[in-house]
């Protein structure tokens, strides 16, 4: 008995628990409580690039924001900003503010007054 106390320490301890729900697979944390997700901001030059883009979207015009230097959960709550700004819909995937129609000169004024640096990218 006193073997199986002695192995399972050594193991790690705890094995399985539903008391939090779901953990973060790299802090071990609860999914609500991870810093390590909401700590990382992109790397980059810190400019972010406003550009209008229609390429696979079946002709539409989608306005997107790429590099903009915001952790995950800021970055959600600058994209509800600008699409609110611009009366739209829109969407944030994988970094990336897509705004439905074309808003690059209002976008550019809307992160220039967020205090970020902007500028206009593509044709």
């Amino acid at each position: 008995m006193v073997k199986k106390a002695s192995s399972l320490s050594a193991l790690g301890g705890l094995v399985y628990s539903t008391d939090a729900g779901r953990h973060c697979p790299d802090c071990a944390q609860p999914i609500d409580a991870c810093t390590c997700k909401q700590a990382l901001t992109p790397a980059g030059d810190g400019i972010a690039r406003v550009r209008r883009e229609t390429k696979g979207r079946g002709g539409k015009t989608v306005t997107t924001v790429s590099g903009v230097p915001l952790a995950v959960d800021a970055l959600k709550e600058l994209a509800t900003a600008l699409k609110r700004r611009c009366g739209t819909g829109g969407s944030l995937k994988d970094g990336v503010i897509e705004i439905q129609g074309d808003h690059v000169d209002l976008l550019l004024d809307e992160l220039a007054k967020h205090g970020f640096k902007a500028k206009k990218s593509g044709g």
